[in-house]
């Protein structure tokens, strides 16, 4: 039996959602660290940042770098599959928009 009955299932299934698409966006224009990540998306809460860094991270289209220093830093990037996302979130990011400039 198929998981999915249309591809798009597929698709949701990893950036779905009300924050992952966001973190996607911020983070095609380069690398980023949690607290910035964090400060561009004042409504979320940090338990769930975490969260959903860590499943993009797991499905593989970020990738986390910890530098061995102290402070302890760790910085978010597109993984080469990530980026691979990129025409699909400016198509969503130009839709958008135009939707705010509609209503």
């Amino acid at each position: 039996m198929e998981k999915y009955n249309f591809p798009i299932e597929a698709t949701l299934e990893i950036v779905g959602g009300k924050w992952k698409v966001v973190i996607l966006c911020i983070l095609m224009t380069g690398k980023k660290r949690t607290s910035e990540l964090k400060r561009a998306m004042p409504d979320i809460t940090q338990k769930m940042l975490t969260q959903q860094l860590r499943e993009l991270e797991a499905d593989g289209i970020i990738n986390r770098t910890v530098y061995n220093q102290i402070p302890p830093k760790v910085e978010y990037s597109l993984s080469d599959y990530g980026k691979s996302l990129n025409n699909v979130l400016d198509c969503m990011c130009e839709w958008g928009q135009n939707h705010i400039t509609r209503s």
